[in-house]
């Protein structure tokens, strides 16, 4: 069983002590240290090198937005970020900044450790609402980029048919089902799409999906 060693980061004592006591119940999770504001959350992460960082997206002196793009930008480790609001403005921006999935604040304690254990294990989780208001502001902010339309060429046929079915949210296993291939191909499809695309994981491929124009909103 792979050890996760986890970070928790948000202002509020009654939460972050709580997610922490939640994970710390489970064998495979260890809270490696807590932070009440995202320029903490940096300097912990950087110290403790934890696998995983459970970011709160609003936070005094460095919010999560910013506090994510930080630690993206300086380390491995992924970013789980949790918003008290369905629809969050901040949502968006902290996706583009290399975030891998979202939750909202009131998920349900094993929602929780799944979600941690998907994200640290390289997936992405995107909960439903977070997904349409990334296709919304998207929707919202007109055409697709010309220069990411064009970086669509350095795909293979198939990846690109996998990177469609990524934004749809579909897992390796559904996706192999859909394309009618095996679940190891997927994986390595997926693989190689990421770092064709200077892609983070799968949470940035939904995002580079929908602003090339390869996805499109009420699309199937």
């Amino acid at each position: 069983m792979t050890h996760m060693r986890v970070l928790v980061a948000d202002d509020q004592d009654l939460f972050r002590g709580g997610f922490a006591m939640i994970l710390n119940a489970h064998d495979d999770i260890t809270v490696v240290g807590e932070a009440s504001d995202g320029d903490e959350a940096v300097r912990k992460t950087l110290e403790l090198e934890p696998d995983l960082v459970l970011m709160d997206i609003r936070m005094p002196r460095m919010d999560g937005v910013a506090a994510t793009a930080e630690i993206c930008r300086r380390t491995s480790a992924k970013v789980l970020v949790l918003t008290m609001y369905d629809i969050d403005d901040y949502v968006y921006d902290a996706l583009r900044a290399g975030a891998s999935g979202f939750l909202l604040k009131d998920v349900r304690r094993d929602d929780l450790v799944r979600a941690v254990r998907l994200v640290a294990a390289g997936e992405s989780l995107l909960a439903p609402a977070v997904t349409r208001r990334l296709i919304e502001d998207v929707v919202r902010r007109g055409t697709a980029r010309p220069a990411l339309r064009r970086r669509l060429g350095e795909l293979t046929d198939r990846e690109t048919d996998t990177l469609r079915q990524v934004a749809r949210g579909l897992s390796n296993a559904e996706i192999a089902a859909e394309l009618v291939v095996s679940e190891h191909t997927v994986k390595t499809h997926v693989s190689n799409l990421l770092a064709k695309l200077g892609l983070r994981d799968r949470a940035q491929a939904v995002v580079f999906a929908y602003e090339s124009g390869l996805a499109v909103a009420g699309s199937e």
